[in-house]
């Protein structure tokens, strides 16, 4: 497994719609502690048990945001079906998959953290002639964050793979 448990962490995380923990390893690499995990699907949760020996709590729509320990630093990859070129962009009209967003805006708005990482595909930015990420950018901007965000080939960094991905 992929334990990187220190007694005195640089800083505390969560990762939200963690799948089988992709973004947690760097953050753990960099000296963070993950205090709390998100993953509703059995088997990505399964997996993430074998990588970092605890199962993540389940559908965060259940999830009150008091539930969650104190932390630093939010990551989230929300889901990005409904807004992949490859699926039919239904945006924040797919009622299962696609208001994710809103309860990633409503743990940020309840928690404070000091900084947060949102890792999207890249047709986020053009979804509904870019109406979609001004939606989001203006909520996050509306809680006093400072937000950039890039797309990044992950070919670039080295990944035998071309995987243009939005970051914020």
């Amino acid at each position: 497994p992929f334990l990187y448990k220190t007694d005195s962490p640089k800083f505390r995380f969560i990762d939200l719609f963690a799948g089988i923990g992709g973004i947690r390893i760097p953050f753990q690499e960099l000296g963070g502690e993950c205090v709390f995990s998100s993953e509703w699907d059995k088997f990505s949760q399964k997996t993430y048990h074998a990588n970092f020996g605890e199962i993540p709590a389940g559908d965060i729509t259940k999830i009150e945001a008091a539930e969650i320990p104190d932390f630093d630093i939010l990551t989230a990859g929300f889901p990005c079906q409904p807004f992949s070129y490859a699926g039919r962009q239904e945006g924040f009209n797919d009622k299962t998959r696609g208001t994710l967003f809103f309860d990633v805006l409503r743990i940020i708005k309840a928690k404070r953290p000091k900084m947060f990482l949102l890792e999207n595909v890249k047709g986020l930015k053009s979804h509904n002639n870019g109406e979609t990420m001004d939606i989001i950018l203006s909520a996050l901007k509306e809680l006093g964050y400072d937000v950039h965000w890039k797309i990044l080939d992950s070919h670039k960094f080295g990944v035998p793979q071309k995987r243009e991905r939005w970051y914020c």
